[in-house]
């Protein structure tokens, strides 16, 4: 499947239906006065989120959606039928976008939640509603108002409560296919991940987290180089960030460094963002080396820094125990 996290659409609600001028001619009814009915309401567009989608794919490919026109009112005070609404499903955790302003119009991050985003027209008023005193005889009637029609960007970011962070070749592919039956593409060469992974880690007491490999950040992301510039908005949602460190690198601590800058300077709240940070590939680094960069790490952050390996599993338990006590305590919100 293809990942597609933006895109452009283009939304027309239903125009009213016309009012109509009629007068009651019945044999009987000497006095019958206009009769003529309002027309029924456009439909409105309405967005909604589900839980089945995963991609903005879709509206590659139908970009104009439209909902129904209201009907014409009718003759003995009938009221038109009203347009049927448009429904048109978008992944939880899309945001909606007025074009032109980039006002936000919406976030629908829960499943079923809806969002009207263009209004349907109002129905036209029949000459029988124009009868008074002074006009026994109403000869005209007011035609429907025309719906909305808005050009929307749809932005989806990731609904992740745990962001897998770190240059590439780091090893996060391998980590989340690890914890979870998450099974992306793995490879020895840089930007192998050229998507965002999701993956439902278990804990002790049954509830899945959902884990988000992010791809593609490297120095410049923020600026759009490389891949990262596109995901790192999947990290906004996120309540806490597992940056992945390889310690077979050249110089780990210029790697962590980078991470960092680029987060900073992406801005949003990601760089105060609560960080558990790991060395990965232990089983591949000497243990002096990785004592060296263990210290090194900690002296700058002042934080426990977890050794794991990814390939062989070892720290793995170590480290969700770690996630479950960061998650318990984090209290940014989603």
């Amino acid at each position: 499947m293809q990942f597609i996290d933006h895109a452009e659409i283009e939304v027309e609600a239903g125009k009213g239906g016309d009012g109509i001028v009629a007068f009651r001619r019945e044999k009987y009814v000497p006095a019958g006065g206009p009769s003529g009915g309002n027309g029924g309401r456009g439909g409105s567009v309405i967005l909604v989120a589900v839980n089945n989608l995963q991609t903005l794919l879709d509206f590659r490919y139908s970009r104009r959606f439209k909902a129904d026109d209201g009907k014409r009112g009718g003759p003995n005070n009938r009221t038109g039928a009203g347009g049927d609404d448009c429904i048109v499903e978008v992944p939880c955790g899309t945001m909606i976008y007025e074009a032109e302003t980039e006002e936000i119009l919406g976030d629908l991050v829960e499943n079923g939640q809806m969002l009207c985003v263009a209004q349907g027209g109002k129905g036209g008023i029949g000459n029988k509603y124009f009868l008074s005193n002074q006009n026994r005889a109403p000869d005209y009637a007011l035609p429907g108002l025309e719906g909305e029609i808005r050009q929307l960007r749809l932005e989806l970011k990731l609904l992740a409560e745990v962001g897998i962070i770190g240059l590439p070749n780091a090893g996060k592919s391998t980590l989340i296919s690890a914890l979870s039956s998450a099974r992306p593409k793995i490879a020895d060469y840089p930007f192998t991940t050229l998507i965002p992974n999701l993956g439902v880690v278990r804990k002790p007491t049954g509830d899945g987290t959902v884990f988000a490999d992010i791809p593609g950040l490297i120095e410049g992301a923020h600026e759009g180089v490389g891949l990262g510039h596109e995901f790192l908005r999947h990290i906004e949602r996120t309540r806490l960030l597992l940056h992945l460190i390889d310690g077979t690198a050249d110089d780990p601590i210029h790697d962590y460094k980078i991470i960092q800058e680029e987060l900073t300077a992406y801005g949003r709240g990601l760089s105060d963002r609560q960080q558990i940070i790991a060395i990965n590939k232990i089983d591949a680094v000497e243990p002096e080396n990785l004592n060296l960069i263990s210290q090194q790490l900690t002296e700058l952050t002042s934080q426990n820094i977890k050794q794991i390996s990814a390939v062989t599993r070892s720290g793995l338990d170590e480290l969700l125990q770690m996630v479950w006590q960061a998650l318990d305590q984090a209290n940014v919100t989603i």
